[in-house]
């Protein structure tokens, strides 16, 4: 049974910086791919970073490219989300995502398997 669990959520100041971290367990398969998504009330869930943990290769949605860095330990089986130069507008749920395939569509919350149970940024 796969576990996604997050921390390093919590409150800043716009311009600020926050670091998500995701530590993934219990699977017997490692992740092709994982990724971070953030849900504000009453809104879609959006994609914002994921990571091919086979290649390396990193997507990110507009909004975030050149101030969200996405990365991927593997010894640690855990994936950072590096958030720097924070705005009022990324204020939300933010959830970590694993998937056990590869896809075309790393951004999408509907090709992963296993989610995180969210934590909570504030930007003020």
């Amino acid at each position: 049974h796969v576990q996604l669990v997050e921390s390093g959520g919590g409150s800043v100041h716009a311009g600020g910086s926050l670091r998500l971290s995701c530590t993934a367990s219990g699977y017997s398969v490692i992740p092709k791919c994982m990724g971070w998504f953030r849900q504000v009330p009453g809104k879609e869930r959006e994609g914002v970073a994921a990571v091919s943990t086979d290649t390396g290769i990193r997507y990110y949605t507009n909004s975030v490219k050149g101030r969200f860095t996405i990365s991927h330990d593997k010894a640690k089986n855990t994936v950072y989300l590096q958030m720097n130069s924070l705005k009022p507008e990324d204020t939300a749920m933010y959830y970590c995502a694993a998937m056990g395939g590869v896809t075309q569509t790393p951004l999408s919350d509907q090709v992963y398997h296993y989610w995180g149970q969210g934590t909570q940024v504030t930007v003020s």
